[in-house]
């Protein structure tokens, strides 16, 4: 069972100005199709081929390093893409407004905290948001590494990531990281991360 490239649900341009079309193009075209490509013969004719990609992440430690990191890279971006969508950012509601309100006190503090996690990112890495024993939690990985991965410092069901890996980011923002983060709250797909916070 191998792998596939996930389609964008939107328009490579439909998150301008805030993330640009060629940097969309070459993010999912190139890099994450890398990703599958390069998992798909890491895990050939080996266990792991009839599993999903949690459950890879999952037990992680048991693999080799290029399936550790085009797994990851691949988990990573299939969720990535999910949680933006053009006309978006605002504030959550509902559940989701309540757990980060429980969590964070409020919003603010939550953006403040996720944002100081992404740019203090040493290198490449994610910022994520994770559902840990029931509870919204903050953490970063680094590389391709995620919350499900059994190596992970922090772990838990991640619900919202950012990708701080230059290739996310440098060709509209260049070495301004916190900027690109910034931008990044107007894409965020709130519903989509309430959905994810009630499978989690």
């Amino acid at each position: 069972m191998s792998f596939e490239l996930p389609k964008l649900p939107y328009a490579l341009n439909a998150l301008e100005p805030h993330i640009d079309a060629r940097t969309m193009e070459i993010h999912h075209g190139k890099h994450h199709q890398a990703y599958v490509t390069n998992l798909n013969n890491a895990i050939a004719n080996t266990d792991a081929d009839k599993l999903s990609i949690e459950e890879i992440c999952k037990n992680i430690s048991k693999y080799p390093m290029p399936v550790r990191n085009n797994g990851g890279g691949h988990y990573n971006h299939s969720l990535f893409w999910t949680i933006m969508a053009p006309n978006a950012g605002g504030a959550p509601t509902g559940d989701l407004a309540a757990a980060i309100d429980a969590a964070f006190g409020n919003l603010e503090t939550f953006k403040t905290q996720f944002a100081a996690a992404a740019a203090t990112r040493f290198g490449s890495g994610w910022a994520w948001l994770l559902v840990q024993n029931g509870k919204l939690v903050i953490s970063s990985t680094p590389n391709q590494d995620n919350p499900l991965m059994d190596v992970a410092d922090v772990k838990g069901t991640p619900i919202l990531g950012i990708d701080v890996w230059e290739h996310a980011y440098y060709l509209n923002y260049q070495n301004r990281r916190p900027d690109y983060v910034t931008a990044f709250w107007n894409v965020i797909n709130w519903n989509e991360v309430a959905n994810n916070l009630k499978k989690a």
